[in-house]
């Protein structure tokens, strides 16, 4: 009896191990999975910071209240392009995966919203052509239309503050 009490004892400490080496196996993939979380972040925060700093000094122009682009663009579109690359270059170094590159679209408060939506997101569909032409894969950029909804400036009652918020801005999201 005292023998089989035993065994049992030591039935149940071994599974009470393996159930304590689950536990801190599950606790540390759950700690590995935050600081890769806060590393990717770190990384997609320097990217973006980047992206935004040279959106913001390549913008092409557009024709009013079209989504043709103005003469001008293609060494733009090219640096822009090459950028692109380049993080992807850096993202992949850095182990981050399940990335796409969003260009967001952008007017200024001129006219009706829905509009102002529909026109925002055929001129970011126009970058995103653009960028695809110069090297960019396309399964890895997507165009969303934001319309007036994030101006830069407000109010936008001045020709040079609408044109600030005439923009296009990339960014990775993950």
């Amino acid at each position: 009896m005292q023998r089989h009490t035993l065994c049992a004892f030591v039935l149940l400490a071994l599974a009470g191990s393996a159930g304590a080496d689950d536990a801190l196996g599950g606790l540390r993939s759950k700690v590995e999975g935050k600081v890769k979380g806060s590393a990717n972040t770190a990384v997609v925060d320097k990217i973006n910071a980047k992206l935004l700093d040279e959106g913001r000094k390549n913008q092409c122009s557009f024709k009013t209240d079209s989504d043709v682009l103005e003469p001008g663009c293609d060494e733009k579109a090219k640096r822009l392009a090459n950028l692109l690359v380049d993080m992807k270059k850096q993202l992949a170094a850095s182990n981050v995966t399940g990335y796409r590159f969003v260009v967001s679209g952008h007017t200024d408060s001129t006219g009706k919203a829905d509009h102002n939506v529909e026109l925002s997101k055929k001129r970011a569909a126009a970058m995103v052509k653009q960028l695809v032409a110069r090297g960019v894969p396309g399964a890895d950029i997507i165009p969303i239309g934001m319309g007036s909804q994030k101006m830069l400036v407000k109010p936008d009652n001045t020709p040079a503050k609408k044109a600030q918020n005439r923009r296009y801005e990339i960014q990775v999201q993950l």
